[in-house]
């Protein structure tokens, strides 16, 4: 017996369920603390927008492979499963299924910040652009 197909919303919602979503004061708060965070935005939006500064820039296409710690192509920072990781694009939907990815590989303290890097430039948090 097959599963009936979910929409985007439904499993957007499922995939939330599983996840500690932080607020854009806690991603800071996760960083300062030596937490990681990923930003997966495209180039031109990184262009238009700005970084947030000590983020690592991840390609979405390639974020299962960075941030692996076992894999041969993780990048310095994918120290440990139990490094907290948040995982940040551009308004905060792509993220989520982002995050949830990686705690299928056992990142277990992988999340995302809810709004993504638009709320965290709305609540006034350093960004280089």
């Amino acid at each position: 017996m097959s599963e009936q197909p979910i929409g985007i919303d439904e499993l957007l919602e499922r995939v939330r369920l599983g996840l500690d979503r932080v607020t854009p004061q806690e991603a800071y708060d996760a960083s300062e603390a030596g937490g990681l965070l990923v930003d997966i935005r495209y180039a031109a939006l990184r262009e238009r927008d700005g970084l947030i500064p000590g983020s690592l820039v991840v390609e979405r296409n390639e974020l299962e492979w960075r941030l692996d710690p076992q894999g041969s192509h993780r990048a310095p920072e994918a120290t440990s499963h139990d490094l907290r990781v948040v995982v940040i694009c551009n308004e905060g939907y792509a993220s989520s299924l982002a995050a949830a990815s990686l705690r299928q590989l056992g990142l277990r303290h992988a999340t995302d910040l809810v709004g993504g890097f638009q709320a965290w430039r709305a609540a006034g948090l350093p960004v280089v652009v």
